[in-house]
C-alpha cells in the first residue's frame, strides 16, 4: 500500500470514528438505540474512536507541514529562476552594449508591453521607442520581439547550465 493508500485508510478510519461518536451522542440524546453494551467494550470503542480521530489529526498536521515545505521550495525555485533571468538579461544587455534607455525599453518589451505603453511609462514619443527597439534588435542580431525573447528562453532551457554565445550583431561584419 502506497502513500495515497495509507492516507485513504487513515481518512476512512477517521470517518468511521466520527460516525461512531456522532451515533453515540445521537443515541444517548434521542434514545434511538441503547442496547446493553458492557462498559469495558464501550470504553474500548470510545478509546478506538478517540485514537482514530487523533490519527486523523496527526495525518492532517503531517500533510499540512509537507505541503508548506513544498510551497516554500517552489517559491525558492521561482525566486532563483527570477534572479537567474535578471542576471541573464543584464549579461546580454552588457554584451550588446545597450544604453540605459535601451535597457529599459528592452526590459519592458520582453515583459510584453506595447510601444504605446512603453512610451507612456518612459515619457517619450512612440517614434523614439520604435527607434530604440530597432537599435536593440540590431545589436542583439534579431529581427523582432519574439526572437529577442526566444534568445533568453533558449538560454534558460539549456540543460548544462552554460550560457549560449550571443550571435554577432548583423552590422558587425
Amino acid at each position: 500500500m502506497g502513500r495515497q493508500g495509507a492516507i485513504i485508510a487513515v481518512l476512512l478510519i477517521q470517518a468511521l470514528c466520527a460516525i461512531f461518536v456522532v451515533a453515540d451522542i445521537l443515541s444517548s440524546y434521542v434514545g434511538l438505540f441503547s442496547g446493553p453494551v458492557a462498559w469495558k467494550v464501550r470504553e474500548l470503542m470510545e478509546l478506538g474512536a478517540a485514537a482514530g480521530l487523533l490519527l486523523g489529526l496527526g495525518l492532517g498536521g503531517l500533510l499540512l507541514r509537507r505541503t508548506l515545505q513544498e510551497r516554500n521550495q517552489a517559491q525558492e525555485r521561482l525566486r532563483r529562476a527570477s534572479g537567474a533571468f535578471m542576471d541573464l538579461l543584464n549579461e546580454r544587455f552588457d554584451e550588446w552594449s545597450l544604453t540605459p534607455a535601451e535597457r529599459d525599453v528592452a526590459l519592458f518589451s520582453i515583459k510584453g508591453l506595447s510601444t504605446a505603453d512603453i512610451s507612456a511609462l518612459r515619457g517619450t514619443s512612440e517614434g523614439t521607442i520604435k527607434a530604440q527597439t530597432n537599435a536593440i534588435y540590431r545589436k542583439a542580431g534579431v529581427t523582432g520581439r519574439s526572437q529577442l525573447l526566444s534568445l533568453f528562453i533558449e538560454d534558460l532551457m539549456r540543460d548544462d547550465g552554460a550560457v549560449r554565445p550571443v550571435k554577432q550583431p548583423l552590422d558587425a561584419a
